[in-house]
């Protein structure tokens, strides 16, 4: 595709590059960086298809949230029982969510995800001690089970359309299993690397990514993972609990946005 960058103008690339930080900075600390840089490309590039702005933003993206893992495995005491398993579920289904939306509008999930975040949203406003401290809501012996099944509804849901999986995952891991906020989002990011490079391999091998976007845009991710990760890990959960509402009403408001207002 090098003749769509012909006459790229470097404000614009300096712009998504900016978007890029703050999306790493949100997606470390809580996931839905996919809210930030997925809209920055459909507005800066609107010559592109849907699975090359995905692959792109995708490709970007694995770095940074690889960034924000390691920065959490080497302070936070993570699971790695619940991470093995939900790992394995997102890496099968994320793979089979991509191939599924190349046959399927993502349209018709949005109306469900729009209900889901709404809920979500509710539910973690009301629960205000929700994810502050630990309790585990099932025997440990079954953790792998609620752990793979997480991961593999959550790792299709993250090849199909894509922003807010980090959320997701968190939300699962504090609401199902019962870690607090740091450690659950510790547990998602690992995970969510995971499930980004396991979808990556078909955007990669069907040529969907804009490598003269994506390499510029990666290295702003990783800055900007680097410091939302450090800053989680310093104010806690309540912190983060802060966080994850402001970006599911994001969410909330984007989807709202494709529902309601965008034609299909």
């Amino acid at each position: 595709m090098p003749d769509l960058f012909t006459n790229l103008d470097y404000s614009v690339l300096g712009l998504l590059g900016g978007f890029a930080f703050l999306a790493g900075f949100i997606d470390s600390v809580v996931g839905g960086g996919g809210l930030v840089q997925i809209p920055a490309l459909f507005v800066l590039f609107p010559q592109f298809t849907v699975p090359q702005v995905i692959g792109t933003n995708r490709f970007s993206s694995f770095m940074g949230t690889g960034v924000a893992a390691a920065q959490y495995a080497q302070r936070v005491r993570i699971p790695w029982l619940a991470v093995g398993w939900a790992a394995l579920g997102a890496a099968v289904c994320s793979y089979l969510g991509a191939t599924v939306s190349s046959l399927i509008s993502a349209a018709v999930l949005r109306p469900l995800m729009l209900v889901l975040m709404t809920l979500i949203a509710l539910y973690t406003y009301r629960a205000k001690n929700l994810g502050h401290t630990e309790a585990l809501r099932m025997p440990l012996e079954r953790l792998p089970v609620y752990s793979l099944l997480i991961g593999m509804a959550i790792g299709f849901y993250n090849g199909f359309v894509g922003p807010g999986t980090g959320s997701l995952l968190v939300f699962a891991f504090v609401s199902l299993v019962g870690f607090d906020f740091l450690r659950s989002s510790a547990t998602a990011k690992v995970v969510n690397v995971v499930a980004d490079i396991s979808s990556l391999i078909f955007f990669l091998w069907h040529g969907h990514v804009a490598f003269q976007l994506a390499l510029p845009m990666m290295a702003c991710n990783m800055a900007g993972s680097f410091l939302g990760s450090r800053m989680a890990i310093l104010r806690g959960s309540a912190f983060i609990r802060i966080v994850f509402l402001v970006v599911v009403f994001g969410l909330i408001g984007r989807f709202a946005w494709d529902v309601f207002l965008v034609k299909s």
